[in-house]
């Protein structure tokens, strides 16, 4: 045997003998192991996994082998389809013939606050969909023309299109922070296509009307971001460090989340989107009363106006350690649910459940999936 080839032999023996692994299992935040799902074809348009090849392990003569960076976490395979105004990038899992279940991702996150969620809802049986939301990932507004708006009426009504895009009569709909908004919306909106809701926070129909009315103090130190987007200052601030400001809000909206850079990372291509930052200010400016709502949605939101009551049966989730909206024992908002409705909190959890604890959420949805009136 050659000098090389001694050398060689020596590595890998040495890295078999310490248990290396390449392909280690991915964990869910409680340990539990997710198996990888198989994504049925489709002839919708698929970006295929990102996979990430492993440097060859070499060594020079007399120096050890240097070590392997971390690899990036593997992102979720996206599809394409035309929905409404938008051209939609989602992440389907689970059986085509499985009742539909369609999560709904908050501000500034995307699609991956539901990797270990999806695995687990669709092996039950369910398919899975999960969309970007309007100005993230790689959905598209169809027309250059179409203004960039990010009010309720518009997250909400994108939730439909998508439903109807899909031939998806009904679904259960889950979500938190804007995907909760937009859920709670479709909600009400459309009852016969709502099978069940899981919302974080309750009700988040916004009454615009109350706008400029104070919330405590300590409520509104949490919203320096949306006082910041209120300026061009903040529109510039945006613009320039999207991923400062997230990160920021990330830490502040889960103080006991241990998230790593990885994680974070692979959440921050989302934002790369050109609509970005137009969609986000918008969103923040029509909530609290600093621009106008577009006019293709003036009727969705005088039916928002009137605070509508939810008809389905809804799960409503608090995390106890939520650093934007404080965890309530859901009593405030009991009115607006007029279909059973269940209230539950998360110890240990902030802003963003789905992401810090999937078998919780999970659970929650599927609970209402199993009890639900599906009519098809």
């Amino acid at each position: 045997m050659n000098e090389l080839n001694r050398r060689r032999f020596l590595l890998t023996t040495a890295a078999g003998a310490a248990g290396l692994s390449l392909n280690p299992p991915v964990l869910a935040a409680d340990a539990s192991p997710v198996t990888p799902l198989a994504i049925p074809p489709s002839a919708s348009s698929v970006t295929p996994p990102v996979t990430f090849p492993l440097a060859p392990l070499v060594a020079s003569a007399g120096e050890p082998p240097a070590a392997q960076p971390a690899r990036p976490l593997p992102r979720l395979p996206i599809k394409q389809v035309e929905a409404g105004v938008l051209d939609v990038g989602y992440h389907e899992a689970g059986p085509e013939n499985g009742r539909p279940i369609i999560l709904l991702h908050g501000f500034p996150y995307d699609l991956h606050s539901y990797a270990e969620v999806a695995p687990r809802l669709a092996q039950q049986g369910y398919r899975v969909i999960v969309p970007h939301l309007r100005g993230h990932g790689t959905t598209r507004f169809l027309d250059a023309a179409t203004p960039r708006s990010g009010q309720q009426a518009a997250i909400g009504q994108d939730v439909i299109d998508l439903m109807d895009a899909l031939h998806i009569p009904e679904a259960v709909l889950a979500g938190y922070d804007w995907g909760g908004r937009a859920a709670c919306v479709a909600a009400a909106l459309k009852p016969s296509r709502c099978v069940g809701l899981v919302s974080v926070n309750s009700y988040l129909i916004q009454d615009i009307s109350k706008a400029a009315l104070p919330a405590p103090a300590s409520v509104e130190a949490g919203f320096w971001y949306q006082f910041y987007f209120l300026t061009e200052r903040g529109r510039a601030g945006l613009t320039a460090n999207r991923k400062d400001i997230a990160h920021i809000m990330w830490k502040g909206n889960s103080p006991t989340w241990h998230f790593d850079e990885a994680t974070f990372q692979r959440s921050a291509l989302a934002w790369d989107n050109p609509d970005y930052v137009e969609v986000v200010l918008h969103s923040y400016r029509h909530r609290l009363g600093h621009a106008a709502g577009f006019p293709e949605y003036e009727e969705i939101e005088a039916l928002l106006a009137t605070q509508p009551a939810i008809a389905a049966p809804a799960i409503t989730i608090d995390g106890k350690d939520d650093g934007v909206i404080k965890a309530t024992d859901g009593s405030s908002s009991a009115a607006r649910f007029s279909g059973p409705r269940q209230h539950r909190q998360l110890a240990s959890v902030g802003h963003n459940p789905p992401q810090e604890a999937p078998q919780a959420f999970a659970d929650a949805v599927l609970e209402l999936a199993r009890s639900g009136k599906w009519r098809t």
